[in-house]
């Protein structure tokens, strides 16, 4: 059972035969298709069905040359809502399965995103076509969570808003002449993380230290897709799983200039959130990599 079914709205579903009996479902009722060749004798195939708006499972499996189905694995998704980065996306099949993980390097965040990617299909028909790599891409990431908390936000007036958003814009511009190889920038950055330590580690002692960061976004675990993070909520959506009845959040976050949506269970999340609010917790980050079209 995929542990972030909660999220979705199926806390409940424990059982094997029940969870066979909604995959099958799946398969016969989807509302939406996706199939390619893998270059092989095979086909592959994604059925995916919403459960509430932009959120649902996908089941993925092979035709054979005798068009004979066969059910591989399913995931829990949603599907977010704008451009979270313009950056390039390289993408690496995970070692077990016929799935993806995608890379983004985005100067935003300062590590290197890595999510599930939601879209393999057209990825895998781009890479049997041979027309890999694809210029001009954007990516829409999205996330699953079993487990948060909203926290107040840090008050700020509108000079120190304007102050973060333009030291931010200095920072990104230093981080991508450091990644071209400016020796300045390299330097100028180090005394401003030096000066940072310097200046939280003197705060900390008499100030909580949700009062002096004010996002974050951290790798989490050994698995290399779940982040632990810190995000102000921008917007907010309730919706309700169609089969269960279950309530879910679905939370856009501004999260270290990334903007991306989260969705949990009602049941899992500690607070009342709200526009402005900060959202703490562990997310399963995904991504759906936008082709341009031609």
């Amino acid at each position: 059972m995929h542990k972030f079914m909660r999220a979705i709205g199926f806390s409940k579903l424990t059982d094997r035969r029940e969870q066979q009996k909604l995959i099958t479902d799946i398969i016969l009722n989807a509302s939406h298709r996706s199939y390619t060749s893998n270059g092989k004798e095979t086909i592959l195939a994604e059925f995916c069905e919403d459960f509430a708006k932009d959120m649902g499972i996908a089941v993925c499996g092979e035709f054979d040359e005798n068009d004979k189905f066969t059910y591989d694995y399913f995931y829990p998704y949603l599907r977010g809502m704008g451009i979270s980065s313009c950056e390039d996306v390289s993408v690496e099949r995970h070692a077990e399965k016929e799935s993806y993980a995608g890379i983004c390097d985005d100067i935003k965040v300062g590590v290197s995103l890595i999510f599930y990617l939601q879209n393999m299909i057209p990825y895998v028909k781009a890479q049997y076509e041979n027309v890999l790599p694809i210029r001009g891409t954007t990516l829409t990431l999205s996330a699953l969570s079993l487990k948060g908390n909203i926290i107040l936000p840090i008050s700020k007036n509108e000079k120190q808003k304007q102050k973060v958003q333009k030291a931010s814009r200095n920072r990104n511009q230093l981080i991508d002449a450091a990644r071209k190889g400016d020796e300045d920038a390299i330097e100028t950055l180090t005394l401003e993380d030096m000066d940072t330590y310097t200046s939280i580690s003197r705060k900390i002692q008499t100030e909580d230290v949700f009062s002096l960061v004010d996002t974050y976004f951290m790798p989490y675990g050994v698995e290399c897709d779940q982040y632990s993070i810190l995000g102000e909520i921008q917007d907010i959506a309730q919706r309700v799983n169609r089969i269960t009845g279950e309530e879910i959040y679905v939370m856009s976050l501004s999260c270290n200039d990334l903007e991306f949506d989260v969705c949990i269970n009602k049941n899992d999340l500690y607070g009342e959130p709200d526009v402005g609010r900060r959202f703490k917790g562990v997310i399963w980050l995904q991504g759906y990599i936008n082709y341009p079209t031609t």
